[in-house]
């Protein structure tokens, strides 16, 4: 029986509805269930649910400040996306500008809208640049993993060599079958003969999947992450997923804000409102299916021993329906590092915060991320709020920066 001194919050409505206590002490999940131990730190909830931090199984962290793509017309394969994009980077002044931010500043704001909107943990489809491995950086990023663009920008012996360098008990993860024409729909063909089709295979999109090319996937034992607002922008249609997400083998992801969803949040209400998902349904999608293909045992669940990485959203909120403005508090490693006022000055001491605003609605954030943040004034790329390179976020205290 531990008797480390902990956080433990009461009047907690977990997953299945009920009211209970969730204890953690240090980095873990302690118990859920029980009474708080002598020295605790008590948060009542009131009723509010808890979540397990929500993992964001696809992004490119260094896109998201970067202004919005909203193409005229839909495209058969995302090269044709592509190629406008990289247009548009040497013609348009305003996406030259956002580019040229440096690439540190612009991975920082990718975890910073991600912590936002209660991820705790994050899958970035791109080269693992150190700061990303940093324990500053404001969110988990999965470390383990092997991973190639695509056939179409990599070419098949690229691909074939980065699937066999992979390890089996790691996922490998590839865009695959992105767009609606037959070149997208080979692209599976393709990756089975060439070896890639595995038990920790992990395609991304999928939008050109016919249901024999989901079924073969499923028996593999491979995964799919989904980007339906993405899908939609580029597409007008996203991937079939109703008949894999049955099986656990569906993530959900949000492909950055150049193509996708402000965040994970907004991206769980397209992908409800796409496919009729309920809540549940939903919760599955950003915890332990996506754990689960992106081999992370110790997260996505609220059990005890699991990491405490967690979300509480208001007792009235769903979780479909949800907003960053509404999120009550979200812990990393037992550690509050974004939420509101009251529980978190009840869980840790209030000098580990700096305020903020965030959609109109005050916040606290944890002092050490927001000293990452650029200094009031500074250019911040498009949109920026004051000074902090996140549209809707404001830093209203500022006495944590050196004079």
């Amino acid at each position: 029986m531990s008797t480390a001194r902990g956080i433990c919050f009461v009047n907690a409505r977990l997953s299945g509805g009920e009211l209970s206590t969730l204890r953690i002490v240090g980095t873990r999940i302690a118990a859920l269930g029980g009474d708080p131990r002598r020295g605790d730190s008590v948060v009542d909830l009131r009723g509010d649910k808890v979540f397990p931090g929500l993992i964001n199984a696809h992004d490119h962290l260094q896109l998201n400040s970067l202004p919005s793509f909203d193409p005229a017309k839909h495209y058969r394969h995302v090269r044709e996306w592509i190629a406008e994009v990289d247009a548009r980077r040497l013609c348009d002044p305003e996406f030259k500008a956002g580019v040229a931010v440096a690439r540190e500043r612009r991975l920082l704001i990718g975890g910073i809208k991600n912590l936002l909107c209660g991820v705790t943990t994050v899958a970035h489809h791109d080269p693992l640049f150190p700061v990303l491995s940093a324990r500053t950086y404001p969110i988990h990023v999965v470390q383990h993993y092997g991973w190639a663009h695509s056939l179409y920008v990599d070419g098949e012996t690229s691909v074939a060599g980065s699937y066999r360098r992979t390890p089996a008990d790691r996922p490998w993860i590839i865009h695959a079958a992105e767009g609606v024409d037959a070149e997208a729909r080979n692209e599976f063909e393709r990756l089975e003969v060439l070896g890639c089709l595995g038990s920790n295979t992990v395609l991304v999109h999928g939008t050109a999947l016919d249901a024999a090319q989901r079924s073969r996937l499923h028996q593999a034992g491979a995964g799919l992450i989904w980007c339906p607002s993405s899908n939609l922008r580029l597409f007008g249609r996203t991937a079939q997923v109703e008949d894999l997400l049955p099986h656990g083998c569906v993530a959900l992801g949000t492909d950055s804000r150049l193509s996708g969803a402000r965040d994970l949040l907004e991206e769980l209400r397209i992908a409800g409102e796409t496919a009729g998902l309920d809540e549940r349904a939903l919760a599955r999608l950003v915890t332990c299916d996506s754990a689960r293909l992106l081999r992370l045992p110790d997260r996505g669940a609220l059990r005890a021993g699991m990491r405490a990485d967690i979300l509480v959203l208001p007792a009235a909120t769903r979780l479909g329906e949800a907003t960053r403005a509404q999120v009550r508090l979200v812990l990393i490693d037992g550690r509050v590092r974004h939420g509101d006022p009251e529980p978190a000055r009840s869980a840790e001491p209030a000098g580990r915060f700096a305020h903020i605003v965030v959609d109109g609605e005050p916040k606290l954030l944890e002092r050490s991320i927001a000293a990452l943040l650029p200094h009031p004034g500074a250019d911040a790329g498009p949109g920026a709020g004051a000074g902090s390179g996140e549209p809707g976020l404001d830093l209203t205290d500022l006495e944590w920066r050196a004079a």
